[in-house]
């Protein structure tokens, strides 16, 4: 019996036109088949052009009146195919498509007699799954057009990814207007878009992605790959030629990745009918003459393989069993030669010009290709196998538009903010000069301790004042240590030990300083009679009070709310070397629950130690001998040091996120402040050491006892003068009353000094008690005054007439028992000396330099008995009123 011929009843559509060719060349080279030669292949090609009235007739007409099919062979459309292929089991029949690519009919519950040579659009997704791996693309999101196909591929996608552990961070839907989908997948940073849409809805994604600028280096698109050759051009004036011009089109569709079965296998092996694909594709090109060419025509090829391979193992199977059963005996109701030929068909292995055809419940292991656009054309790229679930990519033909693949969302990378080490190096270079130099002041203060200009600044306070200095200066180092240099444990440490340690050497500094100037303003603005001496110990304790409130605020501060290394995470900025990433600067700070409260209280307490030492440089401002006075200086540094601290507390503030600016401002202000604050105290005093030792201190009293006879001398002829011109004689008392006062000043300084060497060396006391008696009655004492002309006598006399009690020579029982220094304080002579208003006055001086010694221990002299009250001649008294 022979092979008939192929029976053509229609054959209307594009597909069937294409694989006519295809179907005859493989009939024709069956007929050269042994194994069919016996029997006979009637092959009936029903082509409806998708209509199911006429598919369904078509097939239930065959069934009904033609001769018993062995099997159905075809079904393109998947409206017929799906309800024919339902109703196959009932008729014991097994359909093989070359074209279906539903994923509907992959239901073998529902469809258990279907078949398929192509495979279907589920078979994409694991070679996408094998693309991702391979990319290693772990986060992806997908984009599908609202059709029932795409969303059933999106379906099966989900499940394979979910089962490899890939996150889909988004899963978006487009009916008409896919622009609203693109840009939440851009919100959402998804950089590898897995779309499923038709070739229409294309050119619409692809113009909304290049008005978002999702495309380019940092972005894949992976869509279908079944459209049409160069369909960018012909959909694209459906899609807003006035929004999306064809550059920008082609510019945003650059790189894309297309996903389709392979049409034919691009290996160069023999197949089941001893030609290879490329020999047989040139066959078939020669066959089909004007007929237009079908990607399923090589599916169509194997499908005839597939059948005749098929009914060969069938009556093998036949003729092996003890049924003499023959394939032509088959009809609908025989079940077991329908499961026979069931069977059959799952057996089937064989290399064809589309590759190896292997059957999977029912399902093509079929090959899948993967193209890229590249240069306004679709290039071939790789190949998925999927019997062998290997992917191949070919060398050198995958293009990324960057330096390497897209990454599968932004790579946020962490990176600390470090403080740079060349910058570290230059502030701590600078802080060790500043540490010499304050070391050079105290080797200086140390050395001169004994010199009367740096025993008279209190040598200790100053050593004070330089150990905060260098306290200030060392907390440099500390603050420029960061997570580069320590770990994160000994970073929250440092927290703690760098603000004690700034405070402390804050307080310790100014703290001195400030006692400095609070025993000169006890000394001289105290306007008691009596003055006690102030020794350093008593300074070194107001100093440790102050320290001590330091402490107390710090201790309570760690207990209650310690300082604790936090992180800030600030917004991400792009890479500076261009790499496709996201650099999320990271930054270190000491910070705790209440920080604003704690820093509030430090402030508070510093700045009221400020304005205390404000306020007594002011108060003291008029003390003129300069080893005793720094007001002008503190002032001085009271400024600097609160100005700097002002701007640099709001330039730290405002670079909180640069820490190289932040740092080396922090480092500038406290190197400023402390430096000049020790420059001021020191090189002053240096300077005058070097110069002139005894400038500072240099007593006066010489000079005042040899001037006042003159002065006197000269006082007496204005006076005279004046009494002969009793029109100016107000005018003259005043000009003799301010030469008294400048004289007044001119004996407070000698007296300033004398109490502050007094001060710093308590033990001479005695010794000045002894040897200085007679020189200090004779800066106080100006018995040298005698009668003044008879105006004066008047005045005098009626000042005496008020206060007859007071007279120079009155003598109180109580006095009696007084030594001659306790007399020169009894109210006779303080009275005599008030009269006079000479500057005896300051007399109350004498306790701070051991004028007055409480205990009566000399033998009692009358005052009157004192040389010191010698009578004068009266051509040299002098009687001075209106003081």
């Amino acid at each position: 019996m022979g092979l008939m011929p192929l029976t053509k009843e229609v054959a209307k559509g594009s597909i069937g036109r294409g694989v006519l060719p295809a179907v005859e060349l493989a009939i024709e080279q069956i007929r050269n088949e042994s194994l069919l030669r016996p029997y006979f292949l009637d092959l009936r090609l029903y082509d409806t052009e998708c209509d199911n009235a006429k598919g369904l007739k078509a097939f239930y007409d065959a069934i009904k009146y033609g001769p018993n099919h062995l099997m159905v062979f075809g079904g393109v459309c998947p409206s017929v195919t799906s309800i024919i292929a339902e109703s196959l089991q009932g008729w014991n029949l097994v359909q093989l498509s070359f074209a279906a690519t539903t994923p509907v009919l992959a239901d073998k519950k529902k469809y258990p007699y279907f078949f398929r040579t192509v495979p279907s659009d589920n078979a994409v997704n694991p070679a996408i799954l094998k693309l991702l791996k391979y990319y290693r693309w772990r986060r992806v999101g997908t984009l599908t057009q609202d059709v029932q196909r795409f969303s059933e591929v999106r379906n099966d996608l989900t499940g394979v990814l979910y089962g490899e552990d890939i996150e889909i961070s988004d899963t978006e839907s487009f009916s008409n207007d896919p622009c609203t989908s693109v840009k939440k997948l851009k919100g959402n940073d998804v950089r590898i878009i897995l779309g499923q849409f038709d070739q229409n809805m294309a050119a619409k994604v692809f113009c909304c992605a290049f008005e978002e600028n999702m495309f380019g280096s940092k972005y894949q698109w992976i869509i279908p790959g079944w459209y049409e050759p160069s369909w960018w051009e012909q959909v694209r004036t459906e899609a807003n030629s006035s929004r999306c011009l064809r550059k920008n089109l082609l510019a945003a569709m650059e790189g894309y990745i297309g996903v389709d079965f392979e049409p034919l296998s691009s290996k160069q092996i023999k197949t089941i009918s001893g030609k290879t694909p490329q020999q047989y594709e040139r066959e078939y090109n020669s066959k089909r003459s004007g007929v237009g060419p079908s990607k399923f025509h090589g599916y169509a090829y194997d499908g005839i393989w597939v059948i005749a391979k098929t009914l060969q193992r069938a009556m093998e199977t036949l003729h092996a069993s003890s049924r003499h059963q023959r394939i032509q005996d088959f009809n609908y109701t025989d079940h077991t030669l329908g499961r026979i030929i069931l069977s059959a068909m799952n057996e089937t292995n064989f290399f064809g010009v589309t590759g190896q055809v292997v059957f999977r419940n029912g399902e093509r292991m079929g090959t899948i290709k993967f193209t890229q656009f590249q240069d306004s054309s679709e290039v071939k790229v790789g190949e998925y196998n999927a019997v062998a679930d290997t992917l191949e990519i070919i060398n050198d033909t995958i293009r990324f538009q960057g330096s390497e693949p897209p990454k599968d969302k932004t790579i946020i990378l962490e990176q600390l903010r470090k403080i740079s080490l060349p910058l570290y190096s230059i502030l701590s270079a600078l802080t060790i000069l500043g540490m010499i130099m304050a070391s050079a002041f105290l080797f200086f203060n140390i050395k001169n301790r004994n010199q009367k200009l740096i025993k008279m600044s209190s040598p200790y306070m100053n050593n004070l004042i330089i150990l905060g200095g260098m306290l200030s200066y060392a907390s440099i180092f500390l603050f420029g240590l960061d997570g580069s240099f320590v770990s994160e444990k000994t970073f929250e440490t440092l927290c703690t030990v760098r603000t004690w340690i700034l405070t402390v050497g804050y307080t310790t500094a100014f703290g001195a300083m400030f006692a400095k100037t609070w025993r000169v303003h006890a000394i001289f603005k105290n306007v008691k009679m009596k003055k006690k001496i102030i020794k350093d110990q008593k300074l070194l304790v107001i100093v440790g009070g102050m320290l001590l409130i330091d402490l107390c605020i710090l201790i309570c501060w760690q207990a209650v709310d310690p300082l604790r290394r936090t992180v800030e995470r600030y917004s991400m900025e792009p890479d500076p070397a261009g790499r496709d990433i996201s650099i999320r600067p990271l930054l270190e700070h000491c910070e705790n629950t209440h920080m604003t409260i704690w820093l509030g209280i430090v402030y508070a307490y510093k700045g009221l130690l400020m304005l205390f030492g404000c306020f007594l440089a002011w108060e003291t401002r008029n003390v003129s001998i300069p080893a005793l006075n720094d007001s002008k200086y503190i002032g001085m540094s009271v400024y600097n040091v609160g100005i700097m601290c002002i701007i640099g507390a709001a330039v730290s503030f405002l670079t909180r996120d640069q820490p190289n600016v932040q740092f080396c401002i922090v480092a500038l202000v406290i190197i400023f402040c402390s430096t000049i604050t020790l420059c001021l105290v020191f090189v002053p005093k240096l300077i005058t050491l070097r110069t002139n030792p005894d400038a500072a201190t240099q007593n006066k009293r010489l000079q005042i006892t040899r001037n006042q006879k003159k002065e006197d001398s000269k006082t007496s002829t204005s006076v005279t003068s004046v009494n002969q011109a009793s029109t100016s004689r107000l005018e003259g008392l005043q000009s003799e009353n301010h030469r008294l006062r400048m004289k007044i000043t001119e004996l407070d300084k000698d007296l300033e000094e004398v109490t502050m060497q007094l001060q710093d060396t308590p033990e001479k006391t005695t010794y000045i008690k002894q040897n200085h008696y007679q020189e200090l009655n004779d800066i106080l004492n100006l018995g040298n005054f005698t009668e003044s002309t008879d105006g004066g006598k008047a005045i005098l006399k009626n000042h005496l007439d008020q206060n007859p009690q007071l007279q120079w020579n009155t003598t109180e029982p109580s006095r009696t028992c007084k030594d001659p220094i306790e007399d020169i304080n009894s109210p006779e002579h303080i009275q005599r000396r008030l009269s006079l208003q000479l500057p005896i006055l300051h007399h109350a001086y004498l306790p701070s330099i051991g004028g007055v010694d409480a205990s009566c221990v000399s033998p009692c002299v009358s005052p009157t008995a004192s040389p010191r009250h010698r009578h004068v001649p009266p051509s040299f008294r002098v009687m001075v009123s209106g003081l």
